[in-house]
Parts: structure tokens; sequence; C-alpha cells
């Protein structure tokens, strides 16, 4: 039995979406759904896993930089020249070029899968977008490090030490190619449903700084940090470098078999075949059931691209008529547009402006201000970034959809991630609102970080964590307004109306309540913004129905603030000088999680259900054999084709020819 090989698991394949034009296709379009979904769950619970494990080396290293220059004027310096870095990861990694590069690599798939186009669409557009952009990340480079001196008297002008600032941004600005690159990498690999090697470079690159901090951090002090940035970057255009060169060398994804296959010199030849097949309905054959990311709709015999002849179906009837809706697919080819890359990148920009305005306001305050508002934005943050991890893998499949023209589709799958990433979010919300000291006690408190820094991180903490369904709202609906890969400039309106209203609420509420107000001014900012953005969808961006989303992000709410009440309850009262802040830490989360669970379904929350569901088909693999999995194992003996002069052929045993274990 020849079955199709399964990518291995960091791969991560993800299959394409299948057109809702192809005929005979809809007697097994459940079932395709659900196999896609259950690809797409593990997907993305191995991204979250990755983003975690980056997560958490991300706290390693904001420990280490507590713990070996504390939250004094060292630390504020290096603070402001992280700016850098912080912008970049968001122009070129996360937000700003992945919105424009993911839907022109899927539309370059779609073209390869039509084969519309003579050549490689995808080798095409890397050749001709790859040596441009990478010469614009090094002129952006040169220029931050020349005007290291006017960037950080503008960012921080109460800032105590200006020269370690100038020195740390200088260092730092050379992540303004690699993260370029990485982002580049990423996106690429992201299009064709890879998603190990773009989720691990978060781990490669708080690699790098911690090694440097602890290497370098005697001798050089915080510039080791700055040391750090530069060689974290590096890493992580060599953690996805590999991957992308095997998917342009092999455009199917697969190598060549006859190199895989192990020879012996005596004769053997072992083959091993391990795959799963699942029936996607009447008349789908066991070779072609599992899709690959690069898999086209492939139409019936008789239908051909561009003509519109009959065909019949499985039963001998007329298939429907081809869908009339056009598809960006059949549109020509296009350059990478500068109206489109301006449109993600001044919305990026314009989004991360929110640090510029915090730093600016906090660095009239006393020192540790900026260091304050930095540990509690990163740890604050981790719900939001986890929440997100589902739309950054469905982000490839809603620009296919869009590419095809499939945009019921795209609807559904970008309603499905709104309510699912407000329920993740809104349960991370409610355990930092409840164990916000037990959090910053646990993960800062040693060293130079005391306990007075410990109390007002986590003040700020719990004021941040309320502008955290917005930032969810915010990065999940800018990816639909960028799907289609033209350049949509409603998205930046909202955000600039947004960071004006973080600016004025800022400079109004710096006064009374410090940092504290800072953090205020940035939860109202970017709620404004999503309020803006749902309001915006239609024609647009991707048609989504405003009532149903603003109900699914509603009905959570009142869920969130009682699991956080009651958390909030069990961490004070277990909290004491000589207990462990884990141990209240630990009691606080479980009773969060224990009333947001029971809560949820009470009230009907869209996202608890697929939640669990998702978890549980994720994880059906690993805790039980799947229907129609085989494994085989072949051996061929060879046999002599000449017997010796008077031998007698002896009668043929079962080890000889083909055995197959199941």
């Amino acid at each position: 039995m020849t079955t199709p090989p399964v990518h291995a698991p960091d791969e991560a394949a993800v299959p394409a979406a299948r057109s809702a034009d192809v005929p005979g296709a809809d007697a097994g379009a459940d079932a395709g759904e659900r196999s896609s979904r259950g690809l797409l769950a593990r997907a993305a619970l191995l991204t979250a896993v990755l983003s975690v494990a980056g997560s958490v080396l991300g706290l390693a290293r904001d420990q280490a930089l507590a713990r070996l220059f504390g939250a004094g004027r060292e630390t504020d310096a290096f603070l402001v020249a992280w700016t850098v870095p912080e912008f970049a990861a968001t122009l070129l990694i996360e937000d700003g070029l992945a919105f424009a590069l993911v839907p022109m690599f899927s539309l370059a798939l779609a073209r390869r899968a039509q084969g519309t186009v003579p050549g490689d669409p995808v080798r095409a557009l890397v050749a001709a977008t790859l040596p441009r952009l990478t010469l614009a990340f090094a002129a952006a480079g040169a220029l931050v490090v020349a005007a290291a001196p006017v960037l950080v008297r503008a960012l921080a002008p109460g800032l105590p030490d200006h020269a370690l600032a100038v020195d740390c941004t200088r260092l730092t600005a050379t992540c303004v190619v690699s993260f370029g690159l990485a982002g580049y990498c990423s996106a690429a690999l992201r299009a064709h449903r890879r998603f190990l090697a773009p989720a691990a470079i978060y781990c490669a690159y708080n690699t790098g700084i911690i090694t440097a901090m602890f290497v370098l951090g005697g001798r050089w002090g915080v510039r080791a940090a700055a040391v750090g940035v530069a060689v974290g970057g590096l890493l992580m255009v060599a953690a996805q470098l590999p991957s992308l060169a095997g998917q342009l060398r092999h455009p199917d994804g697969r190598p060549d078999r006859r190199r895989l296959r192990s020879r012996f010199p005596f004769g053997f030849r072992f083959r091993f075949r391990f795959g799963f097949r699942r029936d996607e309905g009447a008349g789908a054959s066991p070779r072609t059931s599992t899709a690959t990311a690069t898999d086209a709709p492939t139409p019936s015999a008789g239908a051909t691209a561009g003509t519109n002849a009959p065909d019949r179906g499985t039963a001998g009837q007329e298939a429907p008529a081809p869908r009339t809706t056009p598809r960006a697919a059949d549109t020509p080819a296009r350059p990478l547009a500068l109206a489109l890359l301006g449109t993600v990148l001044l919305f990026a920009l314009c989004r991360q402006s929110q640090v510029l305005i915090e730093r600016f306001l906090a660095s009239g305050l006393p020192s540790g201000a900026i260091s304050h508002l930095n540990y509690a934005q990163k740890v604050a943050q981790i719900p939001m970034t986890l929440s997100l991890m589902l739309c950054t893998v469905t982000f490839p499949v809603v620009a296919r959809a869009v590419a095809d023209g499939d945009t019921e589709r795209a609807r559904a799958r970008v309603e499905r991630d709104v309510a699912l990433a407000a329920g993740l979010v809104l349960l991370g919300t409610a355990t930092v609102v409840a164990c916000a000291p037990q959090m910053v006690q646990l993960l800062f408190q040693r060293g130079a970080f005391t306990a007075a820094d410990t109390a007002a991180t986590a003040g700020v903490m719990r004021v941040y964590a309320l502008g955290l369904l917005g930032q969810t709202v915010v990065g999940a609906l800018a990816r639909c307004y960028f799907s289609a890969g033209r350049a949509n400039w409603y998205p930046l309106g909202a955000m600039a109306v947004g960071i004006a209203a973080t600016a004025g609420a800022g400079a109004w509420a710096v006064g009374p309540w410090g940092v504290s107000g800072i953090a205020a001014a940035n939860a109202a900012g970017i709620t404004v913004t999503a309020a803006l953005l749902v309001a915006g969808t239609g024609p647009r961006s991707v048609p989504v129905r405003v009532r149903r989303v603003l109900g699914d992000l509603a009905r959570p709410v009142p869920v969130a603030v009682a699991a956080a009440v009651a958390g909030a309850l069990v961490a004070d009262r277990l909290a004491a000088p000589g207990v462990s802040p884990a141990v209240p830490l630990a009691a606080g989360a479980a009773a969060v999680v224990g009333v947001f669970a029971v809560l949820a379904p009470v009230l009907g929350v869209r996202g608890a259900v697929p939640a669990v569901e998702s978890v549980r088909r994720s994880l059906r693999p690993v805790t039980r054999r799947l229907p129609h999995g085989r494994i085989s194992l072949r051996i061929r003996f060879p046999l002599p084709r000449r017997l010796p002069p008077g031998a007698r052929p002896r009668r043929p045993r079962k080890s000889r020819g083909s055995r197959r274990y199941r």
C-alpha cells in the first residue's frame, strides 16, 4: 500500500483552502472542513507552545536585566534604546511587513497551483522583492546609527544618562537589517503554512540577549544587553533560512524520495512509510485525500481554466455553474506596491508610537518610571500575544480564501478567530488583574529590584490589563483589512485617532496619577481604535457581521470580571510575608480559570466551546490511534537469478519477497 507521506511535526503543514467551485466537492466539504480545523488547531498549538517558550525566555531576559542592572538610570537608558528593536519587531516581523507579504505570497502560491503563469511565481516574487527590501533595511539601519543622538533626545528629553542611551541605540540599530530579513522569511514560511521556524525566532533572539548579558555584563555594563540584541537578530535569521531554502528548492515542499531511501551494500532496501488517511467524502481517492499547503483545487475531467464547459458530477448530473466572483489569483501579476507597503508600515508605526508617548511622558517622572512601565507592559501583554497566535496561523488561510474569491469562508474564519481570541485574552486579563503583585514578586523581586518596585509595577500592570481586549481586537481585525493585498488607509486613520486619544489623555493624567495615568491613557486609546475598526468592516475589508462580533466581544466581559474578583480574593487571602508568591499565584490563577470555565458556557461565550474542542482535536493523535492510520514497513530481499549447477530450488519462505507489518 502506498500512502501519502505526512510532513513531520516541525513542518506544521496546513491544508490549503478548497475552492467552492470545484464540481463534486460538496460531498466531502464537511469532512474536509473538519480535517482543516484539526490541522489548524495543531498548528496553532505548536505556535502557541513555541511562543510561550519565547515569552518565558523574554521574562528570563527581563529578570536578568532587573537582577544585573536594577531599575535605575542605566536601565532607563537601555530601555530608551530598546525602542529601536521594539519598533523593528512590530514593523518588520509581527504586523507591518507580514500584512503586506503574506497576501502576496498567498497570491503567488495560488498562481503556482493554477499554473496560469510561466515559471515559478514564488521564486519570481522573491527575486523581485528581497534584494530591494534588503537595501532598504540597510539604509534605514544606517540612518538610525547616524541620527542616534537626535533620536534619543526626542524620545526622552529628560533622561539623565544621554551618552549611554546613544551608545545602546547605535548597537541595537543593527536589528533593523536582521529583523527585516527575519520578517521576510517569517511571512514567506507562514504563507507556505510552515510555522515552526517563525514561531521559534524569539527563542533564539532572547537566548542571544541573555547570553550576552551574562558573558559581557561585568565589563560592558548595560551595553552588553544592546550587543545581545544584535546577536539575537542574527540568530533569528539563521533559524529560518534552512526552512525557506527548502521551500524554494522544492516547490511542493517534498524532496525527492529516491534521495531519502537507505541503501545497504548487501542488497537490502528499507522503506519506512508512516501516514494517515482521511476520507474526504464520496469519490475521494486515498492518494489525494491529504492536501498540502500548496495543493490547488483540482477541477474534474473536462473543466479547464478559462472555460465554462459543463461538467458532470459523480451522480451523472450536471455540476453547478462556475463561480462568478473574481479571484485575486486571476488578476495580472503586480510587483510590490509602494502604497500597500506604505499603509501597513505606517499603521504598524502609528500603533507602536504608543510606546513613544509613554516614555516621553514618563521621562519627566522620577527615575525608574520607564522601567516600571516596561516590566508591567511585558507581563501584561502575554495574554494578548497568546490569544493572537490563532490569528497568526489563520491569516494565510484568510488571505488564500480572499485570493480564491471565497469571501464567505474568509468571513466565517475571521468571526471565529475574533470570538476565540476575545475569550482567551479576557481569561488572561482576569488572571493578571487578580494576581499582579504575586506575578511581579515571583518574576522580578530579587537583586536590585526592590519591594517598592514590585508594588509600583503591579499597579501599572493592572491598569494596562484593561486595554488588552482592545489590543487583541486591533491585532485580529487589522489582518482582515490587509488580507486582500491592497492598500487600505482606513486602519491607519483609526489608529491615528486612537493615538491622539492616548496622547491627550496621557498628558492630562500624568500629573495627578503618574505612571498609572499613562497606562490608563494607553488602554483608552487602543479601545477607541478597536471600536473604529469594528465599525469600519465591510467593503473596506472582509465583510464580517458587526452585531455578531460585538456580541461575541461583550459576552465574556462579565465572566472575566467575576473571575478576576474571585481570583483576587483567593490570592490576597493566601499571601503572607513568609509564604512563597508561587502559592497565592497558583491558587488565584486556578480560581480564575475555574470561575471562567463555569460561567462561560452559561452566558453563551462563543469562544469557550471552540477552545475546548480545538485542544481536544489537537491532542487527538497523541491520546488515541486515528482511524485509517497505518504504519507499514517493507523489506525487500533480492533473490538469486541463477542457481548453481546441481542445486535444487528450495521452497520460498515467508521472509523472502515482501513483508508488511501493520
